[in-house]
């Protein structure tokens, strides 16, 4: 796997053929360079989803996958591929998934084994986007999800803050939250549910969960998408949280200058990145992310596994807190903030990391 920054490896083969579980496989143009600045090529992205297979396959296994194929490399054309192409191999199984905005069931790829997750890669699929809910049951995510953007002028370093206070609020209604890289800008938080629940209840239960931040944080934190309300704020996107929308799997490149990886953190390395401000400890590229997950296992694990039930939010009780804050004046609602997030943040003893 070439190191991000080394110069471009030897060319390889240009196609070979392998077997893998017992699947043949056509590798081609394996020595073409995806990532320019670090020399990453098509047989290292296949090296690497080769290695970091045994964390990540438990989170494609039978969710509908959206290829982001990247033909050229990063810098090229790209374009999302939903249903699955007519030339995938018989023995790659697949999901019929309805589509509203179509009117028509598409049958999207699964990537439940090594031999299916290689062919994509081979497509030149540098990212894998899935459903939050499994293809079988379509209506009903597995997790919730805050997906944390920084605004221009702001970066992972605020979304650090704003994941601190998203998962005290998830504490005090008794929900265990696990944080991962974007492998982009920002954070993304999940909340493992794994219980009977719908997209509506999780997207309500989210947003009305973003606005009691907002509103405890408005010169940090933004609910709303418009680009004129994000700058130097965090946008904590709920809107996720739809049976029509993808999030960035785990342990998935990202088409960025080098193949940085949207990698799970500890809570603890979020706290050390918000107290050190230092972004690059929890920035991970390809080979990186490998010896990770090789001493510290799968750290996104409970997201398959562990069952919570959402609770029930008072009904309009965002709305009351925001009529309410909007009458005091701004600089006491701006103080209350101060102090809220010092007491917070006073409380907390970052494990050291690095």
């Amino acid at each position: 796997m070439a190191r991000s920054g080394k110069p471009p490896a030897p060319p390889r083969r240009t196609a070979k053929e392998v077997i893998i579980d017992g699947r043949r496989l056509e590798l081609s143009n394996l020595g073409k360079v995806l990532y320019p600045e670090s020399g990453f090529t098509k047989g290292d992205l296949i090296d690497y989803y080769t290695e970091i297979a045994p964390v990540l396959l438990p989170h494609l296994k039978g969710r509908a996958l959206t290829l982001k194929r990247y033909p050229e490399g990063v810098n090229g054309f790209f374009f999302y591929e939903k249903r699955c192409p007519p030339h995938r191999p018989d023995w790659l199984h697949t999901a019929s998934v309805y589509s509203h905005g179509r009117g028509q069931n598409i049958d999207f790829c699964l990537a439940d084994n090594l031999p299916s997750l290689i062919w994509a890669a081979n497509l030149a699929d540098i990212e894998l986007h899935t459903s939050l809910a499994l293809a079988k049951a379509q209506d009903r995510p597995t997790s919730m999800v805050f997906d944390l953007d920084p605004g221009e002028g702001a970066n992972i370093v605020n979304c650090a803050e704003v994941a601190l206070w998203l998962h005290d609020k998830l504490q005090e209604r008794k929900l265990a939250s696990f944080v991962k890289t974007s492998g982009s800008k920002g954070l993304q938080l999940y909340v493992p549910l794994n219980t009977s629940v719908t997209f509506d209840e999780t997207k309500v239960f989210a947003h009305q969960l973003a606005q009691e931040i907002e509103i405890e944080h408005p010169d940090k934190v933004v609910t709303k998408m418009s680009k004129e309300l994000r700058r130097k704020k965090v946008m904590i996107d709920w809107s996720q949280n739809d049976e029509h929308k993808t999030t960035i799997c785990v342990y998935s490149l990202r088409a960025k200058a080098d193949p940085s990886v949207s990698m799970p953190l500890h809570w603890a390395e979020v706290a050390s990145l918000f107290a050190t401000k230092k972004p690059e400890r929890v920035r991970f590229v390809a080979e990186a992310a490998v010896i990770r997950t090789k001493s510290e296992g799968d750290l996104f694990e409970p997201v398959l596994k562990l069952k919570q039930k959402l609770p029930r939010l008072e009904a309009g009780a965002a709305t009351s807190r925001v009529a309410t804050s909007r009458r005091g004046p701004a600089s006491q609602r701006s103080e209350i903030s101060r102090t809220t997030s010092r007491a917070r943040l006073s409380s907390r003893k970052p494990r050291k990391t690095g």
